[in-house]
């Protein structure tokens, strides 16, 4: 089973914000995220996901591709422009990516429960008195 990452999208309101800047990024069928440093465990990782975070929950992933070098020094994660939503899941702000082991992301399956349509205010809510 491969690795994963989880990442959080800066400046994304809305799961709608991170498609358009998805969208946006994206040429040739993949996309690039930078990132200073190249995971020890990168081989893990290809053929895993990246797993966005949006107001304190895992919404939408992509598939990894590749590490890259860069000229600056710097790491690019290629990426599938193919964003999946996922059913949402809690996770704590942190900055730059981190592991997430296959058992604890979450599917692409949707858990037919309709928490993944809660305004995101009322599921930290939820979630904050450990309802979700």
């Amino acid at each position: 089973m491969p690795l994963h990452l989880s990442k959080v999208a800066f400046s994304c309101a809305s799961l709608e914000t991170l498609q358009r800047r998805i969208e946006r990024w994206s040429s040739n069928g993949e996309m690039r995220v930078p990132t200073r440093m190249r995971p020890k465990r990168a081989t893990e990782c290809i053929g895993g996901f990246l797993h966005y975070i949006v107001k304190h929950r895992i919404v939408a992933r992509i598939e990894i591709l590749r590490f890259e070098d860069r000229k600056d020094g710097r790491i690019d994660i290629v990426c599938s422009n193919q964003l999946e939503v996922v059913s949402p899941m809690p996770r704590r702000a942190h900055q730059g990516w981190r592991y997430l082991e296959d058992a604890d992301a979450p599917s692409g399956d949707g858990d037919g429960s309709g928490i993944g349509d809660l305004p995101p205010r009322l599921y930290g809510k939820l979630a904050s008195i450990a309802l979700v």
